[in-house]
């Protein structure tokens, strides 16, 4: 049997999100092929965690040791949201003490979770976005040369952010300055986007059996002015799958879902948003390490494509595994 960290938690505020998330993963892999240990990334330490005792991890091998006993792990299924599980951090660390782990590079992880380099490069690859505007906290800007550029109403959001934390619409001039201030506190840069008119969807996309699949396409209703903390995780928003779109459109979301995750050379879960304009998906972010929780997306998708979560982690741990190999050779 593989001895399995699952891993949760993180520095951010998406951290009560994630260990929400290790429940429904921890519960999804199959007792009979892994031995499976919590692990917890937390500010105040990484411990792991069995029937409520808090064990240190040695950060040298991402080890941890009970009743005087050393246990190592084979590989780790790392369900961590923000920084810093999903920004590359963790995926640098684990790459370093030769540690499988689940999900994509570090590279990657860094590239998807900073919006505005991620929109830049897969604008290369033709992949449509909204007009967008970057503000530094620490650098001039002209909110009036901004709001000239991406218009009113605009989404302004932090650049390197998840779960909508720290978003605002904005639909006049005296709206930007709070709007930008409650961005700032979630991170020192900022993306200012143009408001698109259109539905948005949410795209989970895969590596499955060597192939890039779309696992589902979930339209988002917000019960909201968008698609908020309030909305993901308080009800306030229907999430409908398979989206409510034309056959036509359907598939060029799904041709473009799969170019962008292909352009990256990604591998791992990941859940794109897009704003649908006149039949042409619009991207606004990949997530590397979407929800898991009871109330999020991917789950939803994953049944719908009659795609059970234990064999989803029974091909990311395979896929890790593999990886270390090619690492080692």
């Amino acid at each position: 049997m593989l001895n399995v960290a699952v891993v949760a938690g993180g520095y951010s505020d998406e951290y009560i999100v994630s260990l929400k998330s290790c429940e429904l993963v921890f519960q999804s892999l199959n007792p009979e092929k892994y031995n499976k240990v919590r692990v917890r990334i937390l500010k105040e330490g990484w411990y792991a965690e069995i029937d409520g005792e808090k064990l240190p991890i040695d950060k040298k091998d991402f080890s941890f040791e009970r009743n005087g006993e050393k246990h190592q792990f084979d590989c780790v299924v790392n369900i961590i949201h923000g920084t810093p599980g999903e920004d590359g951090y963790m995926q640098a660390y684990w790459e370093l003490i030769g540690m499988p782990y689940t999900g994509c590079n570090f590279y990657q992880a860094a590239l998807t979770f900073n919006k505005k380099d991620c929109i830049a490069v897969l604008e290369k690859y033709g992949i449509p976005h909204a007009k967008s505007s970057y503000i530094h906290r620490d650098l001039a800007y002209d909110i009036n040369q901004i709001i000239e550029k991406v218009g009113l109403p605009c989404f302004v959001k932090p650049n390197q952010s998840g779960s909508s934390l720290g978003i605002s619409k904005v639909k006049s001039m005296n709206e930007f300055r709070p709007a930008l201030e409650k961005a700032f506190r979630e991170d020192p840069e900022v993306l200012v986007e143009s408001f698109l008119d259109g539905t948005e969807v949410s795209v989970g996309v895969i590596r499955y059996n060597g192939q890039t699949k779309v696992v589902g396409i979930t339209e988002i209703v917000s019960h909201n002015e968008f698609f908020d903390y309030e909305a993901k995780y308080e009800g306030a928003s229907e999430e409908i799958t398979p989206a409510r779109i034309e056959d036509e459109t359907y598939k060029k979301v799904e041709e473009i879902a799969a170019r962008a995750y292909e352009s990256l050379q990604m591998t791992g879960i990941s859940r794109s948003e897009f704003i649908i304009v006149n039949g042409i998906p619009h991207f606004l972010e990949m997530n590397t390490l979407p929800g898991f929780s009871p109330a999020s997306i991917f789950p939803q998708q994953a049944h719908f494509a009659g795609l059970a979560l234990e064999d989803l982690f029974d091909s990311e741990i395979q896929i890790a595994l593999n990886r270390k190999n090619l690492w080692n050779e």
